[in-house]
């Protein structure tokens, strides 16, 4: 049976990232959103490998019916704002990736995405900062480190031109972190 790395994410932020055009690593998505506005931007009918999936309210039953219909075996979260649930982080346990933009532990937590976290670098006078993708446990951001790519800050950076760097090195990190799990997996380990 055929195993697939899925996404769940709000916004097309995996595309960006490579995972699923050139690395070739995400073949199904989720597009999953408790945002009924985002979640309708997210449609892209024409991409028979995303499966667009009405979750109000975190039905938690048809989100595990939808990865276990698609043979999900990997879920890359991406900009999404809501846990999951803890059945399908009990799940797929070890089987979970997000990234995050800083340097983990450090900024990470409830509160702690996009702008704020380059902000609060910033404010604490860091000379560097970078991404973490971790493994997703049932507290936000964590889970065990699986890689962090790191940059300068720079005297003259604001919170805008921080974000910039981060995100790039975000779209290296990903998919280098995921194809690395996948065949290490795959090696029996």
């Amino acid at each position: 049976v055929e195993r697939r790395t899925g996404d769940l994410r709000s916004d097309r932020y995996l595309d960006r990232h490579g995972l699923a055009g050139q690395h070739g690593l995400v073949d199904r998505g989720l597009a999953v959103d408790d945002d009924p506005v985002r979640r309708d931007l997210l449609a892209r009918p024409h991409d028979e490998a995303v499966a667009d999936v009405d979750l109000p309210q975190w039905d938690e039953h048809l989100l595990t019916v939808m990865l276990v219909h698609h043979r999900i075996a990997w879920i890359c979260l991406a900009g999404l704002m809501t846990k999951l649930p803890v059945s399908v982080v009990e799940s797929y346990a070890g089987h979970i990736l997000n990234v995050h933009p800083a340097l983990l532990p450090k900024y990470g937590g409830k509160g702690m995405y996009g702008i704020h976290v380059h902000e609060a670098v910033l404010a604490a006078g860091e000379t560097e900062s970078g991404c973490t993708v971790h493994l997703v446990t049932e507290e936000y951001d964590e889970g065990p480190v699986v890689l962090q790519l790191k940059c300068p800050v720079l005297a003259d950076d604001t919170a805008e031109s921080l974000a910039v760097r981060v995100v790039g090195l975000e779209h290296a990190a990903y998919p280098q972190a995921l194809k690395s799990l996948v065949e290490h997996e795959g090696r029996g380990h």
